[in-house]
């Protein structure tokens, strides 16, 4: 059983297995875990005070996904808490390389998925890739 290091640099969101989280055979079907990332990922922001619809209308730039590894470890069923975590690896002048992994339960709960997301700022008008802003970057650093 794989279990997660500490995670005193990590973000954790909790999340509950709903029925339409589910495949036939009553497990959590393996795209829902890229939304279970997305979720953590857009609260870890929040908790920065960065709401994705104010970079948009203000700063005129977003972040998109840019690349995805995901491992598939173990599966999460109907009902199952789960505890999301994003830990930054890599801040760059265009993306952030993201940790995210999905545990059973809490913060010792076996690691159920984990993956490497990057993130990529782009200008929210023409869509291509940008700078990302330096005051945005200071502010997730912290």
């Amino acid at each position: 059983m794989t279990r997660a290091p500490a995670l005193q640099d990590a973000f954790t969101f909790p999340v509950r297995v709903y029925w339409e989280d589910t495949d036939a055979g009553g497990i959590v079907f393996y795209v829902n875990y890229l939304k279970f990332f997305e979720r953590a990922r857009t609260e870890w922001l929040r908790t920065h005070g960065i709401g994705q619809r104010q970079l948009k209308d203000d700063v005129g730039g977003m972040f998109v996904v840019s690349d995805t590894q995901v491992r598939y470890l173990r599966p999460a069923r109907l009902d199952d808490q789960l505890l999301v975590t994003v830990r930054v690896e890599r801040f760059g002048s265009a993306s952030l390389l993201l940790a995210q992994r999905v545990l059973a339960g809490g913060v010792e709960g076996a690691v159920l998925c984990e993956g490497q997301i990057r993130i990529g700022w782009v200008d929210a008008a023409t869509l291509r890739p940008a700078r990302i802003p330096p005051s945005l970057l200071e502010v997730l650093e912290q």
